[in-house]
């Protein structure tokens, strides 16, 4: 790239955020530690360049740098890097998301999650012939929750048929929808909407 003002060629490095940004910016967003070969590829650098950038990073982080020690601290765990919490800060980050209570499903939305947990594919028309209610609002909650999703449209109708995701599963600490409990043979109120067979 050529300077206007001067004419001569701009080194595009010399214009690049710094490499610990860069690293950072990805040790941030990651959820497994990354190997020092991924990251290298991640940030455009070359490795070894990474390594002396990542041990810089360690000891600024543990104090041995110009500033003070972070409550976090950048560990090297199965070959890879990752940010982490402080043994120190355990408690209190046990405590803190403790008290997060999450939003709890109300009654309406727990039903309509079930039917589609059972029904799967399912329409929001058939939940709600089952339900015997409007179920649209309800349908959009676990949309946003991430609890169900769209699988695919009807060819004829358009239709969209709805199933559940693996974070349900993760909610419910099961591993596949076999798992769940069989619909009770004595539950007449609702029932007729469930044909066997249709867990997947």
């Amino acid at each position: 790239m050529t300077d206007d003002v001067t004419g001569t060629v701009a080194d595009p490095a010399a214009t690049e955020s710094p490499l610990a940004e860069r690293i950072e910016a990805i040790l941030l967003i990651i959820d497994e530690p990354i190997g020092l070969i991924a990251l290298a590829a991640a940030v455009g650098s070359p490795v070894a360049a990474v390594r002396q950038t990542i041990e810089t990073l360690v000891d600024d982080y543990d104090g041995r740098g110009a500033g003070p020690r972070r409550g976090f601290e950048l560990r090297e765990v199965g070959g890879g890097w990752r940010l982490y919490v402080r043994d120190d800060h355990d408690d209190l980050v046990a405590e803190f998301i403790g008290g997060q209570a999450p939003a709890r499903l109300s009654q309406a939305a727990l039903e309509t999650l079930a039917v589609i947990a059972y029904k799967q594919p399912v329409t929001r028309s058939q939940v709600a012939s089952i339900r015997a209610v409007n179920v649209d609002s309800v349908v959009r909650t676990l949309l946003a929750r991430g609890l169900i999703t769209e699988m695919f449209a009807d060819s004829e109708t358009g239709a969209i048929n709805y199933g559940t995701t693996d974070a349900l599963l993760q909610h419910l600490g099961i591993n596949s929808l076999d798992e769940l409990p069989p619909i009770s043979p004595l539950l007449d109120d609702g029932a007729d909407g469930f044909d066997e067979g249709t867990i997947r």
